[in-house]
């Protein structure tokens, strides 16, 4: 006698928002795109007002380029099939951000926003560049 045996498996997107909170693809493209506007205006400041001359951002379709040389560059960029934002930093490596209660979260460590996590990078770098009193003045990247 001769036994088959065999397994379902589920099949799902490459990476599913891991919230409850999720939103719609409509509510996405508004917030990310003010968002986005948001962090390109107070990036701009940063870098003509405090940065050296070499740094600059720039932001096109969806994806934003911050160039700090000597340290490295920045990308962040809207990923709309995700409902996220990814971040590459030369600092901390890629993150993933969805957007909850408010505001861009990391996608596996809450306590960590896309806010929060490039403003304390951009000030170190301030640091590092010798502008301390940049760093304090700067009024950051407008995000929570």
């Amino acid at each position: 006698m001769k036994s088959f045996a065999s397994s379902s498996r589920v099949c799902s997107a490459p990476y599913p928002p891991s919230s409850e909170h999720t939103i719609s693809h409509e509510e996405y493209e508004e917030i990310s795109e003010e968002d986005m506007d948001k962090l390109h205006e107070n990036l701009e400041v940063l870098c003509e007002a405090y940065g050296p001359d070499d740094w600059e951002v720039e932001y096109s379709s969806g994806v934003m380029t911050l160039t700090l040389p000597p340290h490295g560059i920045y990308v962040i960029n809207k990923q709309p099939p995700n409902l996220q934002i990814w971040m590459s930093s030369p600092l901390s490596g890629p993150s993933r951000f969805e957007y909850v209660d408010g505001k861009w979260t990391h996608h596996r460590k809450s306590e960590v926003t896309l806010g929060t996590l490039l403003e304390e990078e951009l000030r170190v770098l301030l640091d590092r560049q010798g502008v301390e009193r940049a760093a304090k003045e700067w009024e950051g990247t407008g995000l929570v």
